[in-house]
């Protein structure tokens, strides 16, 4: 297991907001496991030091913290909130001049004007991931898991965990109810996936926080199904767990990606934030972020020097079955599905 990466996300959930202190002039504040300095190599050779890093569970917890004031000079978001901060005025454009490998990222994470238009780049897609069923592949036959129905079969009530995300289990309930696109639901298709979720609450052993705790969740033999980050999958194949990922379920899986924003009024150093991003997309932070946390970089370039591993061919590579991007989507429809998804957890 990723010890270092485990501890991180152990005291960022202890502790929510704590800061790791290095560098004074740069605070990014990120998803914990983030801070590992081979990610980001280029920015300690050049100032000695890592960044200073505070740390959140999730986009939303994340979002409250900076819309109360909290201050930092850049933060890790998933695509889909970008709207929010942009909405929030909480952010303002990256000065592509200055980021020489944005012309590297593949166009296809840049393909919104969420991200970027007439008044600028407002995000830097970094890295992608994917989610899927994670499931012991000797307790579970491989023919449950050829379908997202596995989360409402009665064979698996008390045995199955799904994260604690809005976002990653509305995902699997649109793909689960034959939606593949959720830029366009229709009330219909959001109260079939609503319901769909109801019927998957009643199996779940526990909400996951972070690939840490679901991987604790399935090696300790309380659950045997779960909607799983990519990243969880060599946490348990190091524990010699026999873990399965299913992306070819018949309804599909799901793709998300992160990157930054640069926070409006940041209290830091301007300068470092830019040699900061920088040095994430140098194609030499590819395999840092492939070894720490099992993502895929967003920057051509990089992904190349990795792209034979089966980390990434078989975890994030191309599928024969549908996918939903989880790329942004109607700002209003998302905190509709956020509250809905409180009160499913609720029993409600």
């Amino acid at each position: 297991m990723t010890f270092l990466r485990t501890t991180a996300i152990a005291l960022a959930l202890a502790a929510p907001g704590l800061a790791m202190a290095a560098d004074p002039e740069l605070t990014v504040f990120d998803w914990a496991g983030f801070e590992e300095p081979v990610i980001f190599q280029g920015y300690i050779d050049k100032h000695g030091d890592s960044p200073t890093f505070a740390f959140y569970g999730d986009d939303d917890e994340a979002f409250q913290k900076l819309s109360s004031g909290f201050r930092a000079d850049v933060a890790h978001p998933c695509s889909q909130m970008v709207s929010k901060y942009r909405d929030a005025g909480l952010i303002e454009p990256w000065d592509p001049a200055r980021i020489p490998a944005v012309a590297d990222i593949d166009p296809q994470f840049l393909n919104s004007e969420v991200f970027k238009d007439a008044e600028g780049l407002w995000y830097i897609p970094t890295d992608f991931g994917a989610t899927a069923i994670a499931y012991n592949t000797e307790n579970v036959p491989a023919e449950d898991v050829s379908t997202l129905q596995v989360f409402v079969n009665p064979a698996y009530q008390g045995r199955t965990s799904l994260p604690d995300s809005a976002d990653d289990v509305w995902a699997l309930a649109y793909l689960a109810t034959g939606v593949t696109d959720w830029t366009e639901v229709t009330d219909e298709q959001f109260q079939a996936a609503a319901d769909w979720l109801r019927q998957a609450h009643q199996n779940v052993a526990a909400y996951w926080a972070d690939p840490a705790e679901q991987s604790q969740l399935m090696a300790s033999g309380a659950v045997d199904v779960a909607w799983s980050w990519n990243d969880a999958i060599p946490l348990l194949q190091a524990e010699n767990y026999p873990i399965g990922f299913q992306r070819q379920a018949k309804e599909g899986s799901s793709t998300f990606f992160c990157g930054f924003v640069n926070l409006k009024n940041g209290p830091g150093n301007e300068d470092k934030a830019y040699d900061f991003i920088n040095a994430w997309l140098a194609p030499e932070a590819a395999k840092g972020l492939l070894d720490t946390i099992g993502y895929g970089h967003t920057n051509t370039k990089a992904l190349a020097t990795v792209g034979d591993d089966p980390r990434v061919t078989q975890n994030l590579g191309h599928i024969d079955a549908p996918v939903l991007a989880q790329t942004p989507n109607n700002p209003e429809q998302r905190e509709r599905q956020l509250a809905e998804f409180e009160k499913i957890k609720a029993g409600f």
